[in-house]
């Protein structure tokens, strides 16, 4: 591969210098400076390296032969692409870190040879270039380890480890793109560019050039709440590896100085005139065109036709396959120009899959320009959209971990809000649900959601905002959704579920002192209602302790009837609602 790169290039540029030195212009010398963002491509930056868009920079210096529309240049830069920000993830009994022994980020130099071309139209001219040769390339090393402790043992196993031959290999490169100038005077242009930069051969001499990491497939998720007595439970025994190249696209801005004075293009000959017996010779009859007509495919929820967004449709034709996702307006990507014959397509969304629809040659023969089809989703499940926003300004707030239980089987499913702090779950029919935030430094409430009631052919979204508020000393908030029965104090298992999203708060945060006190309403007498609280605040104490908070950072605290939230004291008549406003919990942030 490299040796034929090479020498199509000595092909191409002597043919260049032989075509261009016959000119009547004499060729021009140019040097630039740019710099912009560079944006990772394929398994690059998919789970295999995990690159995140960075920025590159460099200078370039090009030769145009006699002419000025061919030469040759060299083109120096630097890359330098970003990890995403490793959070250490804990569990009921241990926690996921990373641990680094290099920089977290990849670092190329690049240096290329090759032809480029240029053409102009007034002050306004456009260059193209392909060059190949050396990079320098530098990847980070780290490593991903789960350690858990139980009763009778502690451990740790590698799950994600970098395993690179060298950190620092060499690799044969290629870059090719466009570059779009505004020329300010003879010798001055501003300019925007856009290129593709791509390893092009797994080794450089004896030495791969590649990026190698160690991984350990997931068996099944792992959950907030979950005790690892086994983490092969979790994750395979066995590793297995895998490697990318380096590629990326880059969007950079630049000046350029262009040596010596500008010069007239010269102007093309005119084509000779065509004898008149040749003149008169008849042209061949052209010949028929094939129908050609564009294809739109509509996906839509069957048992409320609304259209559906996000679903991942296939267009298959002669052995090809062309696959988009569907917008808002449950369209996907339009095949334009789409040739007469026999299509098929189909969609899938959440693991459902779509009916077929079939595109025959009979379809091309209708009016009009495009042939649409719609297909159907038939899933039975409700779709959660919500949003996780900052407690007081409701402003978006991405990257938060999110959990969702079934309140009937206890099942947990997580997920990440996305750059815009959406996240999508599936809900099933007739169930009660809790979903919270799981963040170190934040707290949420545990709030519920329920598809109980609902009528699937009338409803299929169901939203919710879902705020996170910070972690501050002094603060102090209200656990929603937490009872107590008449004049009990231990703990109900709606509550417990409340409770359990504490236990994941103070693990999360391991320097958190609270206070957790309990309130009642003004009915009965005021020492009853003292003691009443107390238990009731001891219990949900007891209960933190049972699932693994030490004890000397809680308090428990009992009120009473002593700090209403409104005027329902003794000898004042309220509303059930108005009393219930007054009988809760609340947690109090001592220290942190």
């Amino acid at each position: 591969m490299k040796t034929l790169i090479i020498s199509s290039f000595c092909l191409l540029i002597s043919y260049m210098v032989t075509a261009q030195t016959k000119t009547r212009e004499p060729g021009q010398w140019q040097v630039g400076v740019f710099g912009g963002g560079s944006q990772p491509l394929g398994t690059y930056k998919g789970d295999i390296g995990k690159a995140r868009t960075g920025y590159t920079a460099g200078l370039f210096a090009d030769k145009y032969f006699g002419g000025n529309h061919w030469g040759i240049g060299i083109d120096a830069r630097y890359l330098q692409h970003g990890l995403p920000a490793f959070d250490s993830v804990f569990f009921g009994n241990g926690y996921i870190a990373t641990t680094f022994n290099s920089p977290k980020s990849f670092r190329h130099m690049a240096f290329t040879l090759g032809p480029v071309y240029r053409t102009a139209v007034g002050s306004l001219e456009i260059e193209a270039f392909a060059k190949a040769g050396v990079m320098l390339q530098q990847f980070p090393n780290y490593t991903q380890t789960m350690t858990y402790t139980t009763p009778l043992t502690s451990g740790s196993i590698d799950i994600f480890s970098t395993a690179n031959p060298k950190d620092d290999p060499k690799a044969w490169v290629g870059v090719g793109g466009l570059r779009f100038n505004y020329k300010l005077n003879d010798n001055w242009a501003i300019f925007l560019q856009g290129d593709y930069l791509s390893t092009i051969s797994r080794r450089f001499s004896k030495d791969s050039s590649e990026y190698y990491v160690s991984y350990r497939p997931a068996l099944k998720p792992l959950n907030a709440n979950d005790i690892v007595d086994d983490p092969l439970a979790f994750y395979a025994e066995k590793p297995e590896y895998a490697r990318t190249y380096t590629q990326a696209v880059n969007l950079t801005a630049g000046v350029k100085y262009i040596f010596g004075k500008k010069h007239e293009p010269v102007k093309p000959r005119p084509l000779p005139e065509v004898a008149e017996e040749v003149a008169k010779t008849p042209a061949p009859a052209p010949k028929k065109e094939e129908m050609k007509k564009d294809i739109l495919v509509v996906v839509k929820d069957r048992q409320t036709g609304l259209a559906l967004s996000g679903v991942r449709v296939d267009i298959a034709y002669e052995g090809n396959t062309f696959t988009s996702l569907t917008n808002a307006n449950g369209e996907a990507d339009r095949l334009k120009e789409a040739t007469e014959g026999s299509y098929a397509a189909h969609g899938e969304k959440n693991g459902v899959a779509t009916t077929t629809v079939l595109i025959t040659p009979a379809d091309f023969k209708q009016s009009g320009t495009v042939i649409y089809k719609e297909v159907f989703h038939d899933d039975p499940r409700f779709t959660l959209i919500g949003e996780t926003v900052e407690c007081a300004s409701e402003q978006k707030l991405k990257n938060i971990n999110t959990t969702l239980t079934n309140s009937g089987s206890h099942t947990n499913m997580s997920q990440v809000s996305d750059g815009e702090g959406k996240f999508i779950y599936q809900l099933d029919p007739a169930t009660a649900y809790t979903i919270v935030a799981n963040q170190a430094g934040k707290y949420s409430q545990t709030e519920q959601v329920t598809t109980e009631g609902l009528d699937r052919t009338k409803t299929l979204y169901v939203s919710l905002k879902l705020g996170v508020c910070n972690l501050q000393q002094g603060s102090t908030w209200v656990l929603k959704n937490i009872l107590y029965d008449l004049d009990k104090s231990f703990i109900r298992s709606d509550a417990a579920t409340v409770l359990d999203n504490v236990v994941n708060i103070m693990k999360q945060n391991p320097t958190l002192r609270i206070e957790l006190s309990s309130h009642t309403d003004s009915r009965g007498s005021d020492a009853y209602n003292m003691s009443l609280s107390r238990r009731r605040a001891e219990a949900a104490v007891n209960y933190l302790v049972s699932k693994g908070v030490e004890k000397n950072r809680l308090t428990a605290r009992g009120y009473g009837e002593t700090k209403p939230l409104n005027e329902c004291v003794n000898g004042i008549n309220c509303s059930e609602d108005q009393h219930q406003q007054n009988r809760r919990t609340e947690i109090k942030v001592l220290s942190y």
